[in-house]
């Protein structure tokens, strides 16, 4: 055998080692993992929300992982009552866990804070809601109309004196927003029994 043909087939088997290892095998893993009780398929709206989500880099600033009890105070804050388990995430084709903290983990906050109200004012001006707030507002999420404009299936963001456009306008929440605000509905994490293998 010369000495070209052994750097080759060396060559390959470490990367044949590497596919299997680093590829194939977790795959074959992650694909044996039922879904958590409480998880299911996104719908077309909550799809089209996650997808503004991912859109506005949202994970860049926030985490979608309750760290289990003993591997920090994700509990203890109020971000969930449990640790995040791999079949909260069956549905999710591209994860969005994120690895920056500069706003609080997300993963629980369709429990937290499940109004409307409040989710859409902070996505239009995070400080009309989170005073200090460093997150940037996302406007262009919203129309700004004529308050007589405004049919009535739409949705009117209310907001403080000091928020709210001049005059008569209104702020209403645009398909995406309100996708946006369907998505976070589905970051919930039901308790379950911690002795389970789930």
């Amino acid at each position: 055998m010369t000495r070209a043909a052994l750097i080759f087939l060396g060559a390959f088997a470490a990367v044949a080692m590497s596919f299997t290892a680093l590829a194939l095998l977790p795959s074959l893993q992650l694909s044996t993992i039922e879904p958590t009780p409480g998880t299911s398929d996104y719908t077309y709206s909550e799809q089209l929300g996650r997808e503004v989500y991912i859109r506005e880099g949202c994970m860049y600033c926030h985490s979608q992982q309750v760290r289990p009890e003993g591997f920090g105070a994700d509990q203890a804050r109020g971000w969930g009552p449990r640790g995040s388990r791999p079949g909260d995430y069956v549905y999710d084709e591209t994860h969005q866990l994120g690895t920056m903290r500069t706003g609080p983990d997300l993963h629980d906050i369709g429990s937290r804070q499940p109004s409307r109200d409040w989710q859409l004012a902070h996505l239009y001006q995070p400080r009309s809601v989170s005073p200090g707030s460093v997150m940037p507002a996302y406007p262009y999420l919203f129309e700004v109309k004529r308050e007589s404009n405004v049919r009535p299936s739409e949705v009117t963001v209310p907001l403080s004196s000091e928020y709210a456009p001049p005059g008569d306008s209104v702020v209403v929440a645009t398909q995406e927003a309100l996708a946006l605000y369907d998505y976070l509905m589905t970051l919930t994490l039901d308790p379950i029994d911690q002795n389970s293998d789930g």
